[in-house]
């Protein structure tokens, strides 16, 4: 049985679980859903942690193993003629894309002319950082400074991070409330 000391250092490695989950599945949705498969999963055999040892790392490996089994069943399932009939089942509304991409195109124009101009170059144009120095006169340490305070940017104005999960989330309660 996990003691309560055990679960507040669990809940303590939710963020850094979540921001691991956000790596391996490159979508908020299934990272959140694998956050909560690897926390039930370590609540229901609190007997399998071995005390003394590191649970962030034994969190880490619930998850990871849990990740990749969910994909190794994905590949074992059989599509349906090909994915011919699955594809027409359900079909993504086409203004999202348009949507999306109208809140890219805002959110890009509100950046500093430095900074876009080194994303195009870097991200549309497809040059090295080296050359975009070049191009731009700046020293390097300044381009990849650049692109990464636009990239920030942009990743805060899309809603594309909202920091650390706070146990106060609606998803984090019912994995707690289980204990």
């Amino acid at each position: 049985m996990m003691t309560p000391e055990d679960r507040e250092e669990l809940i303590s490695h939710l963020p850094a679980l979540r921001a691991y989950a956000i790596s391996l599945t490159r979508s908020r949705a299934r990272a959140e859903d694998a956050v909560q498969e690897a926390v039930l999963k370590a609540l229901s055999n609190p007997e399998k942690f071995e005390h003394g040892t590191n649970m962030r790392a034994w969190l880490f490996t619930i998850l990871r193993n849990g990740y990749y089994s969910s994909r190794r069943r994905h590949t074992r399932e059989v599509g349906f003629a090909e994915g011919i009939w699955s594809a027409r089942l359900a079909v993504k509304p086409d203004h999202d894309g348009h949507l999306q991409m109208r809140d890219f195109i805002r959110a890009f124009e509100r950046l500093p002319d430095e900074q876009r101009e080194i994303l195009i170059l870097v991200g549309a144009g497809g040059l090295s950082y080296e050359k975009a120095a070049e191009v731009t006169g700046v020293p390097m340490g300044t381009v990849k400074s650049r692109i990464n305070r636009a990239r920030a940017r942009l990743a805060s104005d899309l809603g594309l991070y909202d920091g650390p999960m706070e146990i106060t989330d609606p998803i984090n309660l019912a994995v707690l409330s289980q204990v």
